[in-house]
Order: structure tokens, then C-alpha cells, then sequence
């Protein structure tokens, strides 16, 4: 009796097992299967090793089955290529500056292309010019301003951060801050963005060029002047938090102090780009530019407190020629290209759209790199850093017979060819000079445009050119792509 009852107990559990292995065939092939095993008489072995099969028949389908294929992906919109549509920006400025600053803003912002907003502290009569729409800051009186010797105006400039995300501008992907004496080369802004995802947490941005600057406020902060860029995803949030920030940094000295404080405590840390400039610094900007690093150039600030950079022009009007080679090859502007002449030994380096100097002899590509002490501390005699810098130097001579031979852009023409840029010699005093280039009075350099995608960016290489065998009057260089195993020196 205890036997058939165990027999029934097995059986039951038996067909429960069948009907669980079931589940995994459509109801109609549950159906015929149930059937099937009651029109059969199974006893509790037989059932087991049948049991056993469909285990295995399972299995193998399991294993051998394709599936259909996944659906592919559909890209998102914002996956399209980054434009100049894409970015917001937002300028800083007041009452007082904004009438002697417009000619800045115009060199790079157009309405036709460029989204930009200007927040000053009052009204100002509406004009006809092409400059952005102003708008008039929101008021900032309850938040504390604790800082001895300091302008509150630091509150107004740093809220201009959330000021501008709170307008709800549609499409926006990259949002850039600057003040009204900032330059941007929108361009290559468009293509260094690029190779970054907008829709994580980005906070791009460089460093003061002063070394004292950077430990009076940190070494991670992106300096507002020069300009740094906020990714659309992360603006947002910051707009919500931004007001309890403002608070509790009440004794901070600047705007960007602010902003960086309030990113540090949502986590994010600064993405270094070096094209961005605050400028920092005092007298020629001739050293600087002459020697750009590779990455291309994305800002230049205080132009107001440093010479032209072209002789014999106004501010405004330097700023403006180099524009010219800005609206020709952006992507190129600024980048130092070197190459020798071996047979009369001399060594030319071309700052693209700028400057060409040459030397008399061989001098070595990582000595050119150095940037030419022809600039002064942004802050003179205070403190021994006040004259140091983020970057090594090499000093500049006092004697114009000791420096090498410079030539200034004078004009670019581009064809269907490419690009030639042209550069005139500048004197500023009687020397002895070579007799290989006694007579040079130009220099006539060609190029291509540099067009360079998202993952050139990311690994840049330095272009090579080469000198026409001989030259009088006049010499002509080629800037070219370096071979493979190409080295830049005079005996390579």
C-alpha cells in the first residue's frame, strides 16, 4: 500500500517536472505534448528516461538555435557632427566696457552662425552693428560678497553661468564662457569640443599662464577670461545648485573662483586645453605666439593690456590681421613649423598666419619650442613667483643684431591649389647680417588647408616644409606632412 502510494507521489512530481520543461514551447505545443504523455502508459522509469531525452533535446536547441539578429541601433540626433549651432556662448561685460569692446566680439561672432549673449549690469541703447543681444543680469544683492579690496561684481559674472542655462536655448550641446576682451577662434573650438561626449560631465578649460596667478587660486581651475566650456548635461544640474554655491563662497575673490568651487563640490575635476589663453602676462605676446604648442588656438584675453601684436597697428587692427588667417586656415593659425637650409646653413620657423623668423646656423626644433621671454609678469615686483611661468622660457636678446630675422604676415590668398600667406621683413636696426639673406625682403609660404578629423586631433603631429633651393629677394616654403620617419633637424 506504502509502495504505490510512493509510486503515485513520484508520478505526480514526475508530471509536474513535464509540465515545467513545458513552459519554454507556445501553448499549442504544451497542449499536444500533455496529450501525448497521457495517451502514453508510462510507469514511473520509463518516464524518467523520457524525462531525460527532452532534457537533452532542450539543451541542443538551446545551443544551436540562432536567434534573430538584434535590431540595429538607431543613432540619437545628437549624434550628428558638432557645430557652431551647437554652442552657446555667453560674454561677460558691463555698461562701461561693452562700447570699447564691440570691435572684439565682432572679429568671431556672427549672427548668422554663432549663438552668443552679452550680460551686462545696465541697459545699454540698442545699436545696428552685428554684435550679440544683451541682456541685463538679474539682481545679485542677497548674496554675500566677503572679499577685502574685491569687486561684487564677481557675483553678477558668475552667475552668468546660470543665467544663460535657465534661458532653455534649444539644441545646445556645449555652453562657453568668456569676458568682452576675449577672441575665440570659433572653429577650432567646434572641432576640439568634438572629441568630447557633450552628454557626460565635461568642464574644459586652462590654467592662468602665471605661476603666481594659478597658487593665489588654483592649479585645476579653468581661468574665466581665457574662456572655458561646460557640457550641456552638466550645465544643468549646475544651474540648479548654483545659488546655494554662491553662499557659501562668499569669500572668494572672482567669478571663476565661484564656478570652480561649486563643479569641485558636484565632483568634476577641469579637462586641460591648452589652446585656451588667459593671457596673464604683460608687453610682447611675440614670444608666445611665435612658439603655439600644437593644440590649436581657442582663445586670446587681455588684449587691451598687451602691445599689438603686429608692428606699426593699432590693437584692434593687429587682432584683425590675424583674423585674415584665422577665417582662411583656423585649424592652422599659430602652428610652428620649422625646416633648415643646410647648404647656408640656416634655420627658418614659421608660426603659420603670424610670423617667420630666421636664424643664422642650426638651431636644434626643442630649443624653438621654448617660448621667447619677450613678455612681462602680469603682476611686477611683488613676489618671486610673480615672474615665473607655467611653461620653460629662453630669454629674448636686448640687442636686435642678436635675434633672428622676423617676418610679418602680410596678406593670405587662397586658390583652388591651396593656401599662400605672405610676410614681410621687419626692420628695426642696421645689423650685419648673413649674406644668404642680406637681400631678403619676403617670404612667400605655401600650405594646404589643415583639415583634421577627431582622432588627428587627439594625436597631433608637427608638419615639416622645405626651403626653394635658391633665393635672393625673395624665398618660398612648402609645409608639407612629415614622412613616416621623418626627423625635423638640419642633418636628418
Amino acid at each position: 500500500m506504502s509502495q504505490n502510494k510512493q509510486t503515485k507521489r513520484r508520478f505526480c512530481l514526475s508530471k509536474r517536472t513535464v509540465r515545467q520543461l513545458s513552459l519554454g514551447l507556445s501553448r499549442r505545443s504544451q497542449s499536444l505534448f500533455l496529450k501525448m504523455l497521457k495517451t502514453l502508459n508510462l510507469n514511473p522509469s520509463r518516464l524518467k528516461n523520457l524525462l531525460l531525452i527532452l532534457s537533452l533535446l532542450f539543451i541542443l536547441y538551446l545551443l544551436f538555435y540562432h536567434h534573430a539578429p538584434p535590431s540595429p541601433i538607431i543613432p540619437r540626433a545628437t549624434d550628428a557632427p558638432l557645430t557652431r549651432r551647437h554652442i552657446v556662448f555667453a560674454i561677460a561685460s558691463s555698461f562701461q566696457s561693452w562700447p570699447r569692446r564691440k570691435p572684439y566680439l565682432r572679429l568671431w561672432y556672427s549672427p548668422e552662425s554663432t549663438r552668443a549673449f552679452a550680460f551686462l549690469d545696465r541697459v545699454v541703447a540698442p545699436g545696428n552693428d552685428s554684435s550679440p543681444p544683451v541682456i541685463v543680469s538679474g539682481d545679485t544683492s542677497r548674496f554675500p560678497y566677503t572679499f577685502r579690496g574685491g569687486l561684487r561684481s564677481a557675483i553678477r559674472v558668475a552667475r552668468v553661468v546660470k543665467e544663460v542655462v535657465d534661458r532653455g536655448e534649444e539644441g545646445v550641446r556645449w555652453y562657453v564662457f568668456g569676458d568682452d576682451d576675449t577672441v575665440f577662434v570659433v572653429e577650432n573650438l567646434v572641432r576640439t569640443l568634438a572629441k568630447y561626449d557633450h552628454d557626460r560631465w565635461f568642464y574644459i578649460g586652462s590654467e592662468s599662464e602665471s605661476y603666481d596667478q594659478n597658487v593665489k587660486e588654483s592649479f585645476d581651475m579653468a581661468f574665466g577670461g581665457g574662456g572655458f566650456a561646460i557640457s550641456h548635461s552638466l550645465a544643468k544640474v549646475f544651474s540648479r545648485v548654483f545659488d546655494s554655491c554662491l553662499i557659501r563662497y562668499s569669500h572668494l575673490y572672482g567669478s571663476d573662483a565661484r564656478v570652480f568651487s561649486c563643479l569641485a563640490e558636484l565632483g568634476v575635476g577641469l579637462t586641460h586645453e591648452p589652446g585656451f589663453h588667459q593671457v596673464d602676462m604683460r608687453g610682447s605676446l611675440f614670444g608666445m605666439l611665435s612658439s603655439h604648442p600644437l593644440s590649436p588656438l581657442l582663445s586670446l584675453h587681455h588684449l587691451d593690456a598687451v602691445e599689438p601684436i603686429f608692428p606699426n597697428m593699432s590693437r584692434t587692427q593687429a587682432i584683425e590681421r590675424l583674423f585674415e588667417a584665422v577665417n582662411v586656415d583656423p585649424a592652422r593659425v599659430l602652428q610652428q613649423t620649422v625646416c633648415y637650409d643646410r647648404l647656408n646653413s640656416l634655420t627658418v620657423s614659421v608660426a603659420w598666419g603670424y610670423a617667420i623668423q630666421v636664424f643664422n646656423g642650426n638651431q636644434f626644433l626643442p630649443d624653438l619650442l621654448l617660448m621667447q621671454k619677450t613678455f612681462m609678469p602680469w603682476k611686477r615686483g611683488v613676489t618671486v613667483d610673480a615672474s615665473r611661468y607655467m611653461f620653460n622660457l629662453r630669454e629674448y636678446p636686448k640687442d636686435p643684431c642678436k635675434r633672428p630675422v622676423v617676418f610679418f604676415l602680410e596678406s593670405i590668398v587662397p586658390d583652388k591649389s591651396g593656401i599662400w600667406s605672405y610676410y614681410t621683413r621687419h626692420k628695426v636696426k642696421e645689423c650685419v647680417i648673413p649674406n644668404a639673406i642680406k637681400n631678403l625682403n619676403g617670404i612667400r609660404v605655401f600650405s594646404e588647408k589643415l583639415e583634421l578629423d577627431i582622432e588627428e586631433m587627439k594625436a597631433p603631429r608637427r608638419h615639416c616644409c622645405d626651403i626653394t633651393p635658391s633665393f635672393n629677394e625673395s624665398m618660398v616654403i612648402n609645409i608639407r606632412q612629415c614622412g613616416i620617419d621623418e626627423l625635423i633637424s638640419m642633418h636628418s
